[in-house]
């Protein structure tokens, strides 16, 4: 079998109703995969089975998990809201707190060699420098007293998506030494703007001018398969020595702002004149 084929994989997907989801969701079965979709709202893509779930419900969560007997090899963690047509609270739990919560219930049933791949964002690229607050949400134990430390900082977390996409990428760096000790590699994908169902929630909260300089420097957004390319290979053998790890899928706009060849302030400030 090749390293990047999925045939013979036990695969589930949350988040796989639209955008970099669905196009991920329909590779994985043309590599062969036996897909088992989740999403709170049905998927068009024909898998092996699909369930309704809502991740702001660990009700939800349970019963959906449930509905897959047995092992899996990989998971890929597809689902977000944004920041503009939900309140902070649904946006946080769905990217993050009940995105963990899930993850966690999934890792006794991932088998030794498997991985799990997400999909945080180019938006929490500043974690290192927020890493005490993410740090404070990560400490918490559960679902429910993720929820109250949230709850008791709406002025750290804000609409929710960059402080969600924050924990989300710092999450997954630290858990890259817990899981791999039961032989389970997680990384996450970092996306710049792409042309997904979400893209007029961004443009309604920040403007396309602004959302268009995190394009930079390749200077156009990514098709929800340029993402779900990358996502892909994550989880599959041909990444195996790959854990632990934020892999920015932005066209370069990250290393060009850390190198010091992107001026973001200044490059805000351009855009909103122009």
């Amino acid at each position: 079998m090749s390293v990047w084929d999925f045939k013979g994989k036990r695969a589930v997907i949350v988040g796989c109703y639209s955008g970099m989801g669905e196009a991920a969701a329909r590779e994985l079965v043309n590599l062969g995969a036996e897909l088992h979709g989740f999403d709170i709202r049905e998927s068009p893509v024909k898998m092996a089975s699909f369930t309704t779930i809502d991740l702001r419900s660990t009700d939800s969560i349970d019963a959906a998990l449930n509905a897959v007997e047995g092992d899996i090899d990989v998971l890929f963690n597809c689902s977000g809201l944004p920041g503009a047509s939900f309140p902070p609270m649904d946006v946080m739990k769905v990217n993050f707190i009940g995105l963990r919560y899930w993850t966690e219930k999934w890792l006794p049933r991932i088998r030794k060699g498997g991985a799990i791949a997400g999909i945080s964002s180019t938006a929490g690229f500043a974690h290192m420098q927020n890493l005490a607050n993410v740090n404070a949400l990560l400490n918490t134990p559960d679902f429910a007293s993720a929820v109250a430390w949230a709850e008791a900082h709406p002025d750290v977390i804000g609409p929710g998506y960059g402080f969600s996409k924050e924990c989300h990428s710092v999450w997954t760096m630290m858990m890259g030494s817990r899981t791999i000790k039961q032989g389970v590699r997680i990384n996450c994908i970092c996306p710049g703007p792409t042309e997904t169902p979400m893209m007029p929630d961004f443009e309604k909260v920040a403007g396309a001018a602004i959302v268009d300089v995190y394009t930079l420097p390749i200077g156009r957004r990514s098709t929800p398969a340029e993402q779900a390319y990358p996502l892909i290979f994550l989880n599959s053998d041909a990444a195996s020595y790959v854990n632990g790890h934020v892999f920015n899928v932005d066209g370069g706009f990250v290393g060009a702002v850390m190198t010091g060849q992107l001026d973001l302030r200044a490059a805000a400030a351009k855009a909103m004149a122009g």
